[in-house]
């Protein structure tokens, strides 16, 4: 008879005290999935407070209120052929003060106050871009100021005391004068992903934050993709397993934890400081989170090529592929989709940092779209940062948006990793 045979005669497996052994660890069973749920439940609990959070506080700024104005340009006297010297501002108060009907002079500063200070601007650049709107009355779109969006928002109270609010009794006045003639309404806000950064949270976008944060990321995947993959393939593939070998790998692994503000102090000193790259430029802001995805990279394409089976080696060198044959024409081939998810989870995290790109100077107020990666611009998470460090009130209700944009390019990058990781996937 074998020992558990003899186990077996000599325990009864159902006495109480057996029973009472099962049941202790059935319980503990159920307590560890009923630890796992409340996790889950907790984790899920605190994301859905945090987007619910920002989408509350963030939803205002996707909407912009605005006046839709009619202005007759035939009887301005605009010179087609110099519009910029028109002087757009009379015409532009002038055709507001005609949406109200006889306006007292003590009256048209709060009134004027009521629009963005920019609505001149806005009225020429809209002709320049069209000047067939010389001719005859056109409808000109103009952004209401500050104060008078918040107001028909809802986020300042007309039962507020006035001294307590940015909006008089008499500028409501007028406002409600003009909602009655149908001139404001409160469409999708586009400006918000066309214009660049602004002074006045009206006009603010994210377009400039949006390109900048795409030459950045342009230049960062050129830069870490290529070399990222090609020390890995050398380390796990060519290089000889030594003490030099075991240092370099170490300091990758170590490099991987760094805090990324290093590297944003490491691209000062090196690419401003001592190459004299240009400062605020996506070439430096790419050059910076190149190196700081570039372990991570690294790491994650060697655990893609040990997870080939060994016997994909020998099959291929079986046949007399050369060993670099063996590895670009099957080896690297299956563990690409591996390693494409890496890359774009890298890029991710590189789109989300900001302490690197606040060291090297992305962080200026830039009111244009930037070129190239040799122009000053900023990025998503700096532009954040900036709107959030605004006094204005219009700036609370923007960050909050920018945040919900810049997780949405997150969750869309981090979506694709994991479709290509689906789609491409090789079981053995």
């Amino acid at each position: 008879m074998d020992t558990t045979a003899a186990i077996s005669t000599r325990v009864n497996w159902h006495s109480d005290e057996m029973k009472a052994r099962r049941k202790s660890r059935y319980a503990a069973e159920r307590r560890l999935k009923a630890y796992g749920m409340i996790a889950i439940i907790f984790a899920l609990g605190f994301l859905a407070f945090l987007v619910g959070s920002l989408v509350l506080t963030g939803h205002k700024a996707f909407t912009q209120t605005v006046a839709t104005v009619n202005i007759d340009l035939t009887s301005a006297g605009v010179d087609p052929n110099d519009i910029g010297k028109a002087d757009w501002r009379k015409i532009v108060r002038d055709s507001l003060k005609a949406q109200v009907g006889d306006l007292p002079r003590r009256q048209e500063k709060a009134f004027f106050d009521l629009f963005t200070s920019s609505a001149p601007f806005l009225v020429r650049d809209a002709v320049v871009k069209d000047p067939s709107r010389l001719k005859g009355i056109s409808s000109f779109v103009i952004p209401l100021s500050d104060p008078a969006d918040q107001f028909s928002k809802g986020e300042i109270s007309r039962d507020t005391p006035e001294r307590q609010r940015r909006i008089t009794d008499e500028q409501i006045g007028m406002f409600d004068q003009l909602v009655s003639k149908a001139i404001i309404s409160t469409p999708f806000n586009w400006g918000l992903f066309v214009n660049a950064d602004s002074r006045f949270p009206e006009l603010a976008g994210l377009a400039g934050a949006i390109s900048g944060s795409f030459w950045s990321l342009l230049v960062c995947f050129t830069i870490s993709f290529p070399i990222g993959i090609a020390a890995a393939i050398y380390l796990e593939e060519f290089a000889p397993k030594n003490r030099w070998t075991d240092l370099i790998e170490i300091n990758i692994n170590n490099l991987a934890a760094v805090p990324s503000v290093v590297f944003g102090l490491l691209g000062l000193a090196v690419f401003l400081n001592g190459f004299g790259l240009p400062r605020s430029a996506p070439l430096v802001g790419g050059l910076v989170l190149a190196l700081m995805t570039l372990p991570t990279l690294i790491i994650v394409t060697r655990v893609s090529l040990k997870a080939v089976p060994s016997s994909i080696r020998e099959a291929a060198l079986g046949i007399g592929a050369s060993k670099h044959e063996m590895i670009f024409h099957h080896v690297l081939s299956l563990a690409m989709p591996t390693v494409m998810t890496g890359a774009i989870i890298s890029l991710a995290r590189a789109l989300g940092e900001t302490a690197p790109l606040l060291l090297i100077g992305m962080n200026a107020f830039i009111t244009s779209m930037p070129d190239g990666i040799f122009s000053a611009s900023t990025a998503l998470p700096s532009q954040i940062y900036i709107w959030a460090d605004s006094p204005e009130r219009g700036f609370v209700s923007r960050t909050s948006a920018a945040i919900l944009v810049l997780l949405g390019f997150l969750v869309i990058m981090n979506a694709i990793a994991i479709f290509l990781r689906q789609r491409f996937e090789r079981r053995w």
